[in-house]
């Protein structure tokens, strides 16, 4: 059995840290070896870093040794973004997961394997509010949030990561410690580089520290269901909603096959008499004052826009009223065996032409095709259901994502909105971007990775994710 092709730079590694910090056993590279989008590469070794030092140690070995380096989290991405396409090692970075809330300055001081629902946690604990919540916060860490840039149901009103990183602090690929802003409010000493690293997805540097803004939490909420006729009337009052300068802290769209797979897993209707319907879902978030004034509006607008509507008059009742929202990615499934999940953008002006091109592409394609997503940001996703045994299915799926990407761009939307590119979506990345603007990036890369180590074969380099075997594998946040 031949060496690992990096075996010499592992053992000097090893040496270095420690055999703790560096794995090698089989059972710690196969699960690194994939993410959500579950397509394995077998990395040389897993390397654990406990101290922020540790990091940049690998890296300057990586770089003197030319070793492929992926940095990465929990692994929730869906994107590959955190699969060892090249192999080397993987920098898993969880053991960094220190958090600190500082309550007079309204900031927390978190690491970049910290959970971002045990942000959110010890931010409320000190009356602050932490806004982005991909569904998966309860398991995805803050790193790779930066990495791809999430955001979440919050979108809308309070923004994505990016609006919540006062600094950052980390490695350069070289392995040079650098930082990027002060725990200050404002900063303007130089270029502002700590931008490039949020949404990079770790192919410009490896974040190991990050100051991130609170705000306080909100004195009052309030939560409404409200169902109609077809996709296009939602998407239309969605526009009448947000024209009336409404700002809703939450605005989740389902369509009525969404509706239709979470009502089959609940074992209910959500609206007595109404099954199937598409709804909207949501949530008015302020001061006591402000959620009174929006909340009349919004009950005039569903009175004239809705088929059927039910407020929550408790937390408890809003809860079961997110049910809905909760149940139905996971209930997909019994419309086929495997999905192509695309977090697409649409502009808001594009709502309904979006909806009509949605349905003619259901009946192309012959597919099944739920979408559900953030209306208050016009983040969607579109889930193109597939039997992965059937090789008319996934062809008539690869043709149908294609379609999809062309479409979104040519309505002046975006491929994604908060999952990134990773491997799964660099077939279209130029659909999205000029040459000339993909070739500034790739010198952005070139400039502060020379030696092309950290997270290569990423974003520029077509791969065809379709046919690319799938680990039979399930993870606990698949569901939430």
């Amino acid at each position: 059995m031949s060496k690992p092709p990096h075996a010499r730079a592992t053992a000097l590694l090893q040496r270095r840290l420690g055999s703790g910090l560096v794995k090698t056993d089989d059972a710690t590279c196969y699960a690194a070896s994939f993410d959500s989008g579950r397509m394995s590469f077998l990395p040389e070794a897993v390397v654990l870093p406990r101290k922020h030092e540790q990091v940049g140690e690998v890296l300057k070995l990586a770089n003197t040794h030319g070793v492929p380096v992926t940095p990465r989290g929990r692994g929730t991405t869906l994107m590959g973004s955190a699969t060892p396409r090249q192999g080397g090692w993987v920098l898993d970075l969880t053991k960094l997961n220190r958090i600190r809330i500082d309550d007079e300055a309204g900031m927390a001081h978190v690491q970049a394997g910290a959970v971002v629902g045990k942000i959110q946690d010890a931010a409320a604990a000190k009356g602050w509010f932490y806004p982005p919540d991909p569904s998966s916060k309860a398991y995805c860490t803050i790193g790779g949030n930066i990495a791809c840039n999430a955001g979440g149901m919050h979108g809308g009103k309070y923004g994505v990561t990016r609006d919540f990183i006062i600094a950052l602090k980390g490695y350069l690929p070289t392995g040079d410690y650098v930082e990027w802003g002060t725990a200050t409010r404002k900063f303007a000493a130089g270029f502002n580089l700590r931008d490039l690293w949020i949404g990079g997805e770790g192919m410009l540097g490896v974040v190991t520290d990050a100051v991130l803004r609170l705000i306080p939490q909100p004195a009052a909420r309030w939560t409404l269901l409200t169902s109609f006729t077809d996709e296009v009337s939602a998407f239309t009052a969605a526009r009448a909603l947000f024209g009336a300068k409404v700002q809703p802290a939450i605005c989740e769209f389902l369509d009525r096959y969404s509706v239709s797979c979470a009502e089959g897993a609940m074992g209910t209707t959500i609206f007595p008499g109404q099954p199937g319907k598409p709804v909207i879902l949501l949530e008015l978030a302020g001061s006591a004052a402000e959620v009174r004034e929006d909340k009349k509006r919004v009950l005039a607008w569903a009175a004239e826009h809705a088929v059927g509507h039910r407020a929550a008059r408790t937390r408890a009742e809003a809860e079961s009223l997110w049910a809905v929202r909760r149940k139905c990615s996971g209930a997909m499934f019994q419309m086929g065996d495997a999905k192509l999940n695309e977090d697409i953008t649409v502009p808001l002006r594009a709502y309904a032409q979006f909806a009509r091109f949605l349905e003619k592409l259901r009946k192309s394609s012959g597919l099944a095709i739920p979408t559900f997503g953030h209306l208050a940001d016009g983040n969607l996703h579109v889930n193109i259901m597939y039997h992965k045994a059937d090789p008319a299915e996934c062809a008539r799926a690869e043709a149908a994502v294609q379609a999809l990407m062309e479409k979104v761009v040519a309505l002046g939307g975006a491929i994604s909105g908060e999952h990134g590119i990773g491997l799964a979506k660099t077939p279209f990345l130029r659909i999205q971007h000029s040459d000339a603007a993909i070739g500034a990036m790739q010198a952005v890369k070139r400039a502060l990775d020379p030696q092309g180590i950290l997270n290569p074969g990423k974003m520029f380099e077509v791969f065809e994710t379709w046919k690319c075997p799938k680990e039979a594998v399930s993870f606990p946040w698949d569901h939430k």
